[in-house]
């Protein structure tokens, strides 16, 4: 027998569950815990609350549809703690006409509700202070981002499209490119690549495309920034040289880019992109910003690394990749959440921050991506489908907690959480929880 029903509530709004109603699930829905559902439908604020996709499949309830059992009860569940419950398995059902919208993320093996306000994905920077340094937020990235097209799988990282990605809360873009032969400073155009590889079968994909997205939905929703990793890949003689001088040539300038050497606060990017450095600058670009260099200095990390800080202080990363037998995702799993950890037990002082004081806010970067090409099982997609609900798990359920339940201390923040195949079927779980990360720094 399933467990009884355990809420997290991750929201910064103190809620009371009020009401649970039992239904019978439609007849086509196959779901191996019938008979149960939950509307968690009068909370004393009117919160409405929203089911996200999860990977395993359960069943929808027609609006028309009569409980065949109805209890009222009061369960406090105040911000950010766990609350047991002896509520049976249920899912969420939407409530009419709510004051506040929230998503319940729903983990159908234990039983667990995690609770977040993550209801508005394309626009969830806007209400967030100005003064927070980026470094200091919970942001959902994603791994090669433009490789939603047709191609070997070995290649092909996401599932959607990076406008798709952007309009579901995706704030950071790990973008590989290469310097077309003959190189001509004159010229723009940049290839898409995935390592040696094209990102599609059907043709040449440009980063100018890819850029005028971005441009576009940043036009369209001015409260947002982007943080964009940029590093050369692919085939032929280009070099991080000739990459660096076509982007100061043709697409940073500084109403569209933030290009100093540092991680800025929020208020200073907002419509605008961030310049994250993985190639080698030229002479002239090492004189930019008082000869402090041109954008946030991740040349150099350790290969394959669990963890690593950058040489200049402002990138943290875990990227561990080399999975190179299935039962090696589990400790891929622990280094993601180890990273996860480390990054919310960062504790945001107001008085430290400054547009250009010394107290560092590092970039946790945390690759949720692996793969090993001779090993079908270990391909991206396959990779994402284990680390993705793990990671979703563990932060609904054990992210800034002590193993005896003790709430840690830290500002909770998930650091930059890149991944791969992100949205595939709708499923938007694993970004809504770290976008609801976030809460622990919202005003309320």
């Amino acid at each position: 027998m399933a467990p009884f029903v355990t809420i997290r509530n991750l929201s910064n709004n103190p809620l009371t569950l009020v009401l649970v109603e039992h239904f019978d699930p439609s007849p086509e829905n196959a779901f191996q815990m019938q008979n149960v559902t939950l509307s968690l439908a009068a909370v004393t604020n009117s919160v409405g609350l929203t089911n996200s996709t999860t990977r395993r499949s359960v069943p929808q309830i027609d609006a028309n549809a009569t409980p065949f059992a109805t209890r009222e009860l009061s369960i406090s569940l105040p911000p950010f703690t766990v609350v047991p419950t002896d509520v049976k398995p249920v899912i969420n059902k939407p409530t009419p006409n709510p004051k506040l919208h929230f998503t319940g993320i729903y983990l159908p093996d234990t039983s667990f509700v995690a609770l977040y306000n993550t209801s508005h994905l394309d626009s969830w920077m806007q209400d967030l202070p100005n003064d927070i340094p980026l470094g200091a937020l919970s942001i959902p990235g994603t791994h090669n981002s433009p490789t939603n097209h047709n191609a070997p799988p070995s290649v092909r990282c996401q599932a959607v499209s990076p406008k798709e990605q952007l309009e579901n809360g995706v704030r950071f873009f790990d973008i590989r490119v290469q310097v077309p032969e003959p190189y001509d400073v004159n010229s723009d155009k940049l290839h898409l690549v995935h390592a040696a590889f094209p990102v599609a079968l059907s043709g040449t994909k440009y980063f100018r495309d890819l850029y005028n997205t971005v441009l576009q939905f940043l036009k369209d929703h001015p409260g947002e920034t982007l943080i964009m990793s940029l590093k050369r890949e692919g085939t032929g003689k280009g070099t991080d040289e000739q990459l660096g001088r076509i982007l100061k040539n043709h697409y940073t300038n500084p109403q569209e880019w933030f290009t100093e050497p540092r991680v800025p606060a929020l208020g200073e990017v907002r419509g605008r992109i961030v310049l994250v450095r993985r190639f080698v600058l030229e002479e002239g670009l090492k004189h930019e910003w008082q000869d402090r260099g041109w954008g946030i200095d991740a040349q150099v990390w350790a290969d394959n690394t669990p963890k690593a800080m950058c040489p200049s202080g402002d990138v943290c990363v875990q990227d561990f990749y080399e999975v190179l037998e299935k039962p090696t995702i589990e400790k891929k799993i622990q280094y993601v959440n180890d990273q996860l950890e480390r990054s919310g037990c960062c504790v945001l002082n107001p008085a430290e921050v400054q547009p250009l004081g010394e107290k560092k806010y590092p970039l946790y970067i945390n690759f949720l991506s692996a793969s090993n090409f001779w090993k079908v099982g270990t391909w991206p997609e396959r990779i994402a489908a284990e680390v993705n609900p793990a990671v979703t798990a563990h932060l609904c359920q054990k992210h800034m907690l002590t193993d005896d339940g003790q709430v840690k201390d830290g500002d909770w923040s998930t650091g930059i959480v890149v991944t791969d195949w992100v949205g595939l079927g709708g499923d938007w779980d694993i970004i809504r929880c770290i976008v609801g990360m976030n809460s622990k720094l919202a005003p309320r």
